[in-house]
């Protein structure tokens, strides 16, 4: 049976664990893996991950760490006995600068990292996690229906020109390149915005002070994409922000970028006559 077009070929429903931050992304995770009837395992992490999904999973198959404490992750996957590990949902980038309290081994590991930033981090976390003979899936794993599709997923009257969105997407995709950010806000060929640390939804709130109109939205992925951590996501919030600060368009990476709860998505945003777009870079077409 194919689970997921995103899973290793010889995966055949094994248990997962999976390590959850904020939000409705790994919540969805969640009822598509049991949807599937695959075994689930949970890592919850202190202040972060949701109270309603910790709930969800019974005692015994979950375990809760600390952010940092990478001995104590590396123990409850030992303890918890799987070979597949997932990771979804947000952590707040701002904790690795502050309120990060690493252990012994983690300290160890951040000292041999050159540029200190979530991408490094995260990768040297994987590292670490497949030592112990883990393996870390794609985080599209079982969300197929659920991303970006090609061409015009919801449309509106005006057409967005194809060299506006060609602009847009050619900044967004430098922009990503740089580890700056996965989204940017245009009018035009002019760039008003540009996503940082901050995130996807205070970066709309600054453009919505320039109480312009015709404003597309672009979130793209960068050339090789670690998918097994950093995946792009467009939810209901950013949806709202959208429609908050004017914002009619939003041009989505496919294939790349998830659509949290698609159909209710799309549907809402018809409602609110947002166009949603959903573009294939070049070198995304294998994916």
């Amino acid at each position: 049976m194919k689970y997921s077009k995103f899973l290793p070929t010889d995966y055949r429903g094994e248990a997962i664990a999976l390590i959850a931050g904020k939000g409705r992304y790994p919540a969805l995770i969640v009822e598509q893996i049991k949807s599937h009837g695959i075994p689930l395992k949970l890592i919850a992490i202190k202040d972060e991950t949701d109270a309603s999904l910790i709930s969800a999973i019974p005692e015994g198959d979950q375990c809760l760490i600390s952010l940092g404490q990478l001995s104590q992750l590396l123990k409850s996957l030992k303890r918890l006995n799987c070979n597949y590990v997932l990771m979804a949902g947000q952590v707040r980038p701002t904790r690795l600068f502050k309120d990060l309290f690493p252990d012994l081994k983690m300290l160890s590991i951040l000292r041999k990292i050159k540029q200190l930033n979530a991408e490094s981090v995260l990768g040297a976390l994987i590292t670490e996690i497949e030592s112990i003979g883990c393996s870390v899936l794609d985080a599209r794993s079982f969300m197929d229906e659920h991303l970006a599709s090609e061409g015009k997923m919801v449309g509106i009257a005006q057409k967005v020109p194809t060299e506006t969105i060609d602009y847009g997407i050619k900044i967004a995709k430098e922009i990503a390149r740089m580890n700056i950010g996965q989204g940017i806000v245009i009018k035009g060929q002019s760039v008003l915005a540009v996503e940082a640390l901050e995130g996807t939804n205070k970066m709309l709130d600054r453009t919505g002070s320039f109480n312009l109109d015709e404003l597309i939205f672009v979130k793209t992925i960068k050339q090789n994409q670690d998918y097994r951590f950093d995946v792009p996501v467009f939810g209901e919030d950013t949806l709202e922000k959208l429609r908050e600060n004017k914002i009619q368009s939003a041009v989505l990476e496919s294939n790349s970028v998830i659509l949290l709860d698609k159909e209710k998505l799309l549907e809402k945003a018809k409602a609110y006559k947002i166009q949603l777009y959903g573009y294939t870079a070049p070198e995304s077409q294998s994916a």
